[in-house]
């Protein structure tokens, strides 16, 4: 009867795997040959890099029935080289850049670009914002709920505030998308110089904590103007050694010796973060992903010719805007359930503060993934409908965002 059993899970296997293969192989023969396969692949890392370090730095601590925020930052520092990996918002902004302004380029050849301004953005933002209203009235109802049925406020804060931090990248990256026909010609130097006067203010002159904010655009404006000169031919693999080694140089010096923090995303409790404003120490850092992206893309492209790898690039950069707005969703769906488990749970509810949470965290990120997966199913279509399309028509060509 075991044999039996096995014989017919192991066939099943096999067939589920043909299936797979199949797909993967329809895929990549249905996708236009001038496809930049290459951008996609940043793409893609750039947005799970993005949502796997928010899974391994955000714990909720369950606390007398409160849940609160904490960060295995605050309690282990030498985690810090997690966030030199997973923050990998620059790579995001080049993209963006770089398509944005093949893309106003383009509408701008067939005589739309400025006539045509208004539909451009909005055909631009379009895919980019319409997810967002389906997590809006999601947690509009949930914190609703939770407020309605007397949870602790602390808690009902701490929820949606995760929930919805995704949106300030949107709303910058929706920015500067606007601005692109005004920025795709600015030389990265001028916004990266703005950083570095406010910087020298806030830090160096005692000034108004607030300033920093201003670098929220220039921050951002860094990687994505590099990203347009990368359009327009301007950037080469020469150019990406040059980013890489002069960032990362003056990265590690601005954290060694002017005392920047060492860890890439905020930390709870920490007096200043580099990622809410963006410092000169994080655009540094920028900087080097972006070289390191430009020597990537070439590689990638290559990587990408298989059906298999080119499948599930594919189907993250179809789904991008969803995984990213639904991923803390996700995180704080397997917390929540986790709490009807008698005690807390290591790596879930458990404060953050040694080994034993990071080995079990870890374990934690397939339930993750699989909280994402019904996330995806239940809300993804709200993407889907521009973008590559996977079933009978094959893959369309994507608008890209």
């Amino acid at each position: 009867m075991r044999e039996r059993l096995s014989t017919q899970r192991l066939s099943t296997l096999r067939l589920s795997a043909k299936r797979l293969s199949a797909l993967a192989r329809h895929v990549d023969a249905a996708t236009p040959p001038g496809r930049d396969r290459g951008l996609d692949a940043l793409r893609a890392l750039a947005i799970l890099g993005v949502v796997g370090g928010h899974w391994l730095v955000t714990a909720l601590v369950s606390d007398g029935g409160v849940l609160r925020a904490a960060s295995p930052l605050r309690h282990q520092p030498w985690l810090a080289p997690l966030s030199w990996i997973f923050q990998t918002l620059a790579v995001f902004f080049l993209v963006g850049g770089y398509v944005a302004t093949k893309s106003h380029a383009s509408a701008r050849a067939h005589g739309t670009g400025r006539t045509g301004y208004r539909p451009w953005l909005a055909a631009r933002l379009g895919r980019l914002f319409r997810p967002v209203a389906a997590v809006l009235a999601l947690w509009t109802a949930v914190g609703t709920g939770l407020v309605l049925s007397g949870a602790d406020p602390d808690t009902v804060h701490t929820l949606v505030k995760l929930a919805l931090s995704p949106l300030w990248f949107l709303l910058v990256f929706a920015g500067l998308t606007a601005l692109t026909p005004l920025v795709r010609r600015l030389h990265p130097l001028w916004p990266l110089a703005v950083v570095l006067h406010v910087d020298l203010v806030r830090f160096g002159l005692d000034g108004p904590a607030r300033l920093g904010w201003v670098n929220l655009a220039a921050g951002w404006l860094v990687p994505w103007t590099l990203g347009a000169a990368w359009a327009r031919g301007e950037l080469t693999r020469r150019s990406g050694r040059v980013l890489l080694v002069g960032g990362a140089a003056a990265a590690a010096g601005l954290v060694l010796l002017a005392r920047y923090p060492a860890s890439m995303v905020g930390v709870p409790g920490a007096a200043v973060s580099n990622l809410n404003p963006p410092t000169l120490a994080a655009v540094a850092f920028g900087l080097a992903q972006c070289g390191l992206a430009i020597l990537l893309r070439e590689p990638l492209a290559r990587w990408t010719r298989s059906p298999a790898a080119w499948a599930a690039v594919a189907l993250t950069n179809l789904s991008a805007m969803t995984i990213f707005l639904w991923h803390q969703t996700a995180l704080m769906a397997v917390t929540a359930l986790g709490l009807l488990a008698d005690g807390p749970l290591p790596g879930l509810h458990t404060a953050p503060d040694g080994w034993g949470w990071v080995l079990a965290r870890l374990a934690w990120l397939p339930v993750f993934a699989v909280g994402l997966a019904v996330c995806w199913a239940a809300f993804g279509t709200y993407e889907r409908g521009g973008g590559f399309g996977v079933g009978a028509g094959g893959v369309r060509r994507a608008r890209r965002v």
